[in-house]
């Protein structure tokens, strides 16, 4: 399919006007909203660390602190740490709640993620050679990269990816900087040095492996062994949890990619165009979404990225009837759906051949 400069000019008036229309009513209302997430993930935290010391009179308590120790792990990832990284709270000057200030409890930098994920991935989402996530140099995605031995074995690098989710997070922009293995791309420019990458790397991952694995663990006496095997288990859930919703979002069946030359003097309909046809929903109830970050309508996340999300949902009602009215495939179904094509796009690239992403990703 294609779409002419008129009707793209069209598309992005309409979606401006959209996005408008909610930052109009953008105020205390979000306000609350965020500051009541941030108040249940920290009961969450504070609950789940202290039922598992309680684990001494009972395993119950042990069970039940470790899923609300991930419960707490979820959101602050999810629902506010991707989201407040984006900047949907700026506004309200918060001193914790701000895209400059904000640190989360995973192993990635939160600066580090700034760059490669609001930068690099929002501005060229699915551009084959330019968005670094299609795949993250790990999976064969689509037959726009060429098939190596090494794709037959994907899917069990797909599963090692989901459980080490947060460390891959973190290595990731140090893969692409080329900073401890392969040479570097000549067109790639850092924006910042290679010292202080690794710098951020280390001392971040450190202080994440110290809090969950010792520091914790040891405060918690003879529950020690119970207490560091409940906080492996916390991270293990919110790393397949976390893997899993962006992988719905991003890689089902029927996402497209695009190439450089197709996006050169890109228009801001275009790049709305292109948000569209390279993003995946799924639908749940009100808490799924909350649990997803709201990801689960990560089409109009891609659309409206510093919109706050909990707008996502009444949104995605509008951008659908836009997408029928201008012909534009939009992708939506159910989680195991979703999940389902996921899986069956990383095994059908292990092998040899297969369709090019970009079959429907020219514009004109």
């Amino acid at each position: 399919m294609s779409m002419s400069d008129t009707k793209l000019e069209q598309l992005a008036l309409e979606l401006n006007a959209l996005k408008a229309s909610v930052m109009e009513q953008v105020g205390e209302r979000e306000a609350r909203y965020i500051r009541r997430m941030l108040l249940l993930q920290r009961l969450c935290a504070v609950s789940g660390r202290l039922l598992m010391v309680l684990g001494f009179f009972t395993l119950w308590c042990w069970g039940v602190g470790v899923l609300l120790l991930a419960l707490a792990k979820i959101l602050d990832n999810m629902e506010i740490g991707h989201n407040v990284l984006h900047g949907q709270y700026d506004w309200m000057d918060d001193p914790v709640l701000h895209s400059q200030r904000f640190e989360w409890d995973i192993a990635c930098d939160a600066a580090s993620w700034r760059r490669t994920h609001n930068f690099e991935h929002h501005t060229y989402t699915n551009i084959i050679g330019k968005d670094r996530d299609f795949g993250y140099g790990l999976l064969r995605l689509s037959n726009d990269f060429r098939w190596r031995l090494r794709n037959l074995w994907q899917l069990v690098t797909y599963f090692l990816l989901s459980t080490l989710f947060q460390w891959g997070v973190s290595y990731h922009e140090l893969a692409g900087e080329r900073v401890f293995f392969g040479k570097k791309k000549a067109e790639r420019r850092s924006q910042i040095s290679h010292s202080a990458l690794k710098k951020a790397f280390f001392a971040k991952g450190t202080r994440q492996l110290l809090k969950d694995y010792v520091v914790f663990p040891l405060l918690s006496g003879p529950m020690w062994a119970w207490v560091l095997l409940g906080n492996l288990l916390a991270n293990l859930v919110r790393n397949w949890w976390t893997a899993t919703v962006i992988f719905c979002g991003h890689f089902t069946a029927k996402v497209h990619a695009f190439k450089p030359e197709q996006c050169q003097d890109e228009t801001q309909g275009h790049w709305y165009y292109r948000q569209m046809l390279g993003s995946s929903n799924f639908t749940g109830p009100r808490w799924f979404h909350i649990l997803t970050g709201h990801l689960s309508c990560q089409i109009e996340h891609h659309l409206f990225p510093d919109l706050p999300a909990m707008h996502y949902p009444a949104l995605a009602i509008q951008v659908q009837q836009i997408a029928i009215r201008y012909g534009i495939p939009y992708n939506s179904g159910s989680f195991w759906r979703q999940y389902g094509t996921v899986l069956g796009r990383i095994l059908r690239y292990s092998l040899p051949g297969g369709q090019s992403a970009v079959r429907l990703g020219a514009a004109g």
